[in-house]
């Protein structure tokens, strides 16, 4: 009897085990948010007089490594990257040095993100094992900010380096050699640190290296650097501006694109080019223009009966003549593409754009005429580069316009001339539009350029403030702006990067942090503090 009792009570409970179990949930337990922790490396971290080929990091867990070719910066730069190994998850990471060290330098290796655990990819970050070959670490460092020059969104992986300036150095180091100390910013920060630095004069670039080679190129690479010398010891923060050099203007052999029209590839800036076409040493008459959205320039001439010609071109410093074989190709056809159809806003200009540059305008037979078909004065302005003829004239609002040219209106290089075109223009009530006042204050100098851009440098609308600190935009379309003040030192009417070799900075630019939003109807005023 008591050992059935015993039978029926064991029966019970197991069928309440089994119940829970039905019941319960299993879990993983507490998410792991926690790094892998560095147990010991071999040899130690801040090992002097350091003669070892393997470095090995022991941690308390399982790590793996990730994106480590692009993440790991090693300072001084080797010529041979060190050989990072496992592939594959490990409770160790070996090092193995390929390159044959410095004599009495400081080395940090610095792993950025790149170690993780392999759960959860818990990154410990910023590891940096450094040694020294010599008898001591070198223990100076510098620290600052990069930022882009024009845009609000700065590159991320900048190098930032320092060249030591000794009696060997020169401009032209940063074009061949590698630099004595360089960090990164990796892919989140704007600002920078350099450690293990020993005593003495530098030179402070940053470069958006995109060949990854420690060495400027600017055809390639976007540069900052600091003006003067950097001597350190220091405690200052060194601020840094990333731009782009403009490259010096190189021409490339033209080719024909048509009868009378060669293309001709450059590098540089193309303003002010000059091309002069010559058969034999007869000269050509010819037009340079603009080929639009290519680094392309268009040297138009009339057709002549000859094999080849000679086109000599000269901008600035560049000075080259070109032989052109020429086949017998059809001239362009002249058309003819307006600026606007229908709505124009009070701060457009209604323009036309020449497929063929323009010889003649015959004024008598253009018109601009109002709803009523009232005559409305006008004036016309050439931009011969642009292939762009520009209308100005007086707007009323609820008004329409009527554009309309006539036979022989416009003559176009090969003696070309338009049908009858006729263009309908409309505009709106001014109430429809905003008007922003901006008061500048602390301005450092004028002249400055005043623009409204959109978040990523759009620029909708700019005006010019050689003196006054109150700028005017009227009649704005509704919309949110980014304000963006430009110091324009040289009184170009345009931002200038800068150069490194002529050791000019990029011209200043400040951005308004808060979004400055124009509505219908509205007249806003706001105060911007440049700062002094």
């Amino acid at each position: 009897m008591l050992n059935k009792r015993i039978f029926i009570l064991f029966l019970i409970m197991a069928a309440a085990v089994i119940g829970c179990a039905k019941r319960g949930t299993i879990t993983g337990g507490p998410k792991d948010t926690l790094s892998p922790v560095l147990q010991r490396s071999e040899p130690e971290n801040g090992t002097v007089n350091f003669n070892a080929k393997n470095i090995r990091l022991y941690f308390d867990e399982y790590v793996k490594l990730k994106d480590v070719s692009k993440q790991l910066v090693v300072s001084p730069p080797m010529n041979s990257a060190p050989d990072i190994t496992p592939t594959v998850a490990s409770k160790f990471i070996n090092i193995r040095i390929t390159d044959t060290l410095k004599p009495n330098t400081t080395y940090s290796l610095n792993f950025g993100q790149s170690i993780q655990d392999n759960n959860e990819g818990n990154p410990y970050p910023q590891f940096r094992y450094v040694f020294s070959t010599g008898s001591y670490i070198d223990s100076l460092k510098i620290e600052g900010s990069i930022k882009d020059a024009l845009e609000t969104k700065t590159d991320n992986f900048v190098n930032v380096m320092l060249y030591e300036m000794d009696e060997t150095f020169n401009d032209s180091v940063i074009y061949k050699a590698k630099p004595r100390y360089v960090t990164n910013t990796l892919d989140s920060l704007t600002s920078f640190q350099i450690e293990n630095i020993k005593a003495g004069k530098y030179l402070l670039i940053a470069l958006k290296d995109n060949v990854a080679n420690y060495k400027f190129d600017p055809k390639k690479d976007k540069i900052a650097f600091y003006p003067e010398p950097v001597v350190l010891p220091s405690d200052r923060k060194y601020n840094l501006q990333l731009f782009s050099e403009v490259p010096i203007f190189k021409a490339q052999k033209p080719t024909q694109a048509a009868g009378g029209r060669l293309l001709m590839g450059y590098e540089g800036s193309p303003a002010g080019v000059n091309a002069t076409v010559k058969n034999g040493n007869e000269i050509i008459p010819s037009v340079v223009t603009r080929f639009p959205e290519k680094d392309s320039v268009q040297i138009w001439f009339k057709p002549i009966k000859a094999d080849s010609i000679t086109v000599h071109v000269d901008k600035d410093k560049f000075m080259k003549d070109f032989v052109v074989r020429l086949k017998n190709q059809k001239v362009d056809s002249l058309a003819v593409t307006p600026s606007n159809t229908g709505t124009l806003h009070p701060r457009q200009q209604f323009s036309l754009r020449l497929s063929v540059p323009l010889a003649t305008t015959d004024t008598t037979k253009i018109s601009v005429t109002d709803l009523n078909n009232k005559p409305v004065p006008y004036k016309t302005a050439y931009d011969s580069f642009e292939q762009r003829l520009n209308f100005g004239f007086r707007r009323d609002e609820e008004q329409k316009y009527k554009v309309t040219l006539l036979p022989g209106a416009l003559t176009d290089l090969y003696d070309h001339a338009n049908d009858t075109l006729s263009y309908t223009l409309s505009t709106r009530k001014l109430s429809e539009y905003g008007n922003l006042m901006i008061n500048l204050k602390g301005v450092k100098q004028f002249p400055v350029i005043v623009q409204l851009t959109d978040g990523k440098g759009k620029v909708f609308a700019e005006e010019y403030a050689e003196n006054s600190p109150l700028v005017e935009f009227i009649g704005l379309e509704p919309n949110k702006f980014t304000l963006r003040v430009i110091y324009d030192t040289n009184k170009n009417r345009y931002w200038d990067t800068g150069d490194f070799l002529e050791r000019r900075l990029p011209e200043e630019v400040i951005y308004f942090a808060e979004p400055l939003e124009v509505r219908s109807n509205w007249d806003v005023t706001e105060d911007v503090d440049l700062g002094g």
